[in-house]
């Protein structure tokens, strides 16, 4: 019995052997590009061919290729969070030395400027610490929220009621890269790594008085250390408030323009240590500081290439992040922005031990700003923002479609909060004949429910009635939305407040 066994087992085998070499086809499996998979680690299965352990033609052309497309795919990322702050200086009215001006505004859909809010007015300005020497910024005391950050967005100083003046007032002094002069007392130091930062600051609306604290802002003075005591020098700041402002970066960021202004910041600041890994990719694609930028029809072609897969990488990760620490309740689907807390220590996004890019990418696609007082996750502390791409089913939110959020009350905040409206493609306040993009408990001042909840409504058509409680959205299109907690309290940290979802309504 055994033997007859033996016998059709190996019989069974030849059948199938012959099939094999008859069809081959029954065994190939579907052919893959890298895009779809990653190529194994045998010889026998890579991307590259050999001829006595040498790549054959065709191997160092693509091998180079794809090796020069990852580096700028890479080099894109890391540097985007520069090209969003040179964007932002380049916006500035023109000044000169003697005569330096900055923008001040009450935020609207008109402005693109990433994720901005309308709920309190801003003053931004280009610090130039290599025209001017160190920069004295004089905050009065009041409510006052503000940061210094340096070229790369990497932050250099918090101000105002949650910096180290804590409201009460102080002059704060920015520092240029390697300065070894005298440093006075009785200021707030910051040491900036680059010539120029961009600084930024906002005025809380008591009692939801925007114009006065737009005016408050006017109070505030900067000028260059050497000037101290005398009015030469002193910044002023033209009110934008009902002009359009352009970004910049939206015109650049897939296109060989991205580049060209990235080249232009490399050949005038300065190269920190921390990143000089960074800049020998850019020099391996041809952009090195001091040397004439003329990239070939090949390097121009990956250039492109790989601004636009960056771009569109970078809007995966923001809204359709992997993290499994993104969500701020595990029964719901609102996510923490930055995804974890600022770090004072290493300046960035990450620890001692790692930068982490995901979470840089997935903040600077969408926001601007690098801030202690984003992402304290503190009691009374700074603001909290959490952000939403879907409802309750899962599905991305869509202009189309009508939305209900119901948020809990009372919110747990100190100071005031938001539930504000951005389009997916400017990241900026959406922009429709409403001219409007949020709920704000200092402005529309809604209307509680009988049991304290708030409802707020997205959609093309306000429910009737709702209208004050109610952000228009544009059909067949994406949006997301921020709700923000200025002076987060106790119950939005441990648990015993938690947002709801986004609910589509039938």
């Amino acid at each position: 019995m055994k033997v007859l066994y033996g016998i059709i087992s190996c019989v069974i085998s030849i059948i199938i052997l012959l099939g094999i070499m008859i069809f081959p086809s029954l065994i190939e499996t579907p052919q893959l590009s890298f895009a779809q998979s990653l190529p194994s680690s045998s010889s026998n299965h890579s991307l590259y061919e050999f001829n006595l352990g040498y790549p054959t033609a065709g191997t160092i052309k693509l091998a180079y290729n794809n090796t020069d497309l990852n580096r700028a795919i890479e080099s894109y990322k890391f540097f985007y969070p520069t090209m969003i702050n040179e964007a932002m200086m380049q916006v500035m009215p023109p000044g000169n030395k003697s005569n330096p001006v900055g923008i001040k505004l009450v935020a609207g859909p008109h402005h693109q400027i990433f994720t901005a809010n309308s709920d309190t007015p801003y003053i931004f300005a280009t610090l130039d610490l290599k025209a001017n020497g160190p920069i004295v910024i004089e905050v009065p005391a009041g409510r006052f929220m503000g940061l210094v950050d340096d070229h790369n967005m990497r932050w250099i100083l918090d101000m105002g009621i949650y910096g180290p003046d804590k409201g009460q007032g102080g002059k704060h002094l920015i520092l240029p890269p390697g300065y070894t002069g005298n440093v006075p007392a009785g200021y707030y130091v910051g040491h900036s790594d680059t010539w120029k930062a961009l600084f930024g600051i906002r005025s809380v609306p008591i009692e939801g008085h925007m114009v006065k604290a737009l005016h408050s802002l006017d109070s505030i003075k900067i000028y260059p250390l050497a000037n101290a005591g005398d009015k030469q020098n002193v910044y002023r700041f033209v009110d934008m408030t009902n002009m359009t402002l352009p970004n910049k970066l939206l015109q650049w960021e897939d296109k060989l323009d991205y580049w060209k202004q990235l080249k232009t910041v490399i050949d005038t600041e300065t190269v920190p240590t921390a990143f000089r890994a960074m800049y020998g990719m850019l020099q391996s694609l041809g952009i090195e500081k001091g040397i004439p930028f003329n990239p070939s029809a090949r390097t121009t072609s990956i250039l492109e290439e790989a601004a636009k897969r960056a771009i569109d990488e970078m809007r995966v990760n923001a809204y359709a992040n992997r993290d499994p620490g993104r969500l701020v309740w595990d029964d719901r689907n609102w996510e923490w922005l930055p995804l974890r807390p600022f770090n004072t220590t290493t300046k960035d996004i990450g620890v001692a031990a790692f930068l982490d890019l995901q979470a840089t990418d997935h903040a600077y696609f969408q926001a601007i700003g690098a801030s202690t007082l984003m992402s304290m996750r503190e009691i009374n502390r700074g603001s909290i923002y959490f952000t939403n791409f879907h409802d309750n089913t899962g599905e991305f939110l869509n202009g189309s479609k009508t939305y209900k959020l119901t948020v809990p009350g009372p919110v747990p905040a100190n100071l005031f909060w938001s539930a504000t409206v951005y389009d997916v493609d400017t990241r900026s306040e959406i922009v429709t004949d409403q001219n409007k993009s949020a709920v704000r408990s200092l402005f529309e001042k809604p209307q509680s429910n009988p049991d304290g909840s708030i409802d707020i409504y997205f959609g093309p058509n306000a429910p009737e009635g709702k209208e004050n409680h109610w952000v228009k959205t544009i059909p067949d299109k994406g949006w997301f939305v921020y709700f923000r907690i200025y002076g987060p309290q106790a119950p939005v940290l441990d648990g015993t407040w938690k947002l709801n979802n986004i609910v589509k309504m039938k």
